[in-house]
């Protein structure tokens, strides 16, 4: 399957453990990507998270669509990772690294987007990289 990986680092003026604390709560994610508008059917075993992500996307620039996306969701002091299964094969595999730096947290967010589809790989790596890059901002709005 064809993949394409994304990475972006950046510094959050807070705690690795306040990062951690808030990137492990499925609600956070409303808003901490742009196309992402609720969070439903949440739900903990065995130390994941699965819950339903809302995505609204708009199909040929006139036609709202609600994309319903499942994530799995992991924790550990350092990292927040998962896995989300999108409608019509696309998957994401997310991994923050937290590293206390600086008097606040360097953080390390890789994507890796997958589809069968190369045309729609490049599409879904596009949005993925316009939340990446947009995440940043949010996340030290938020928590700087």
């Amino acid at each position: 399957m064809p993949k394409v990986t994304l990475h972006h680092t950046f510094h959050v003026r807070n705690t690795p453990g306040a990062l951690q604390a808030h990137l492990s709560q499925p609600q956070s994610y409303v808003g901490l990507s742009p196309l992402v508008v609720a969070v439903r059917d949440v739900s903990t075993v065995d130390g994941e998270t699965r819950y339903v992500s809302v995505e609204r996307l708009r199909l040929l620039g006139l036609v709202r669509y609600e994309s319903l996306v499942k994530v799995t969701l992991r924790s550990t002091p350092e990292t927040v990772e998962g896995e989300a299964t999108a409608p019509g094969g696309v998957r994401l595999g997310y991994r923050f690294t937290l590293r206390e730096r600086d008097g606040g947290t360097e953080v390390e967010d890789r994507l890796v987007v997958q589809s069968w589809n190369r045309t729609l790989l490049g599409r879904a790596a596009r949005r993925a990289r316009e939340a990446q890059l947009a995440r940043a901002g949010v996340l030290a709005a938020r928590l700087g």
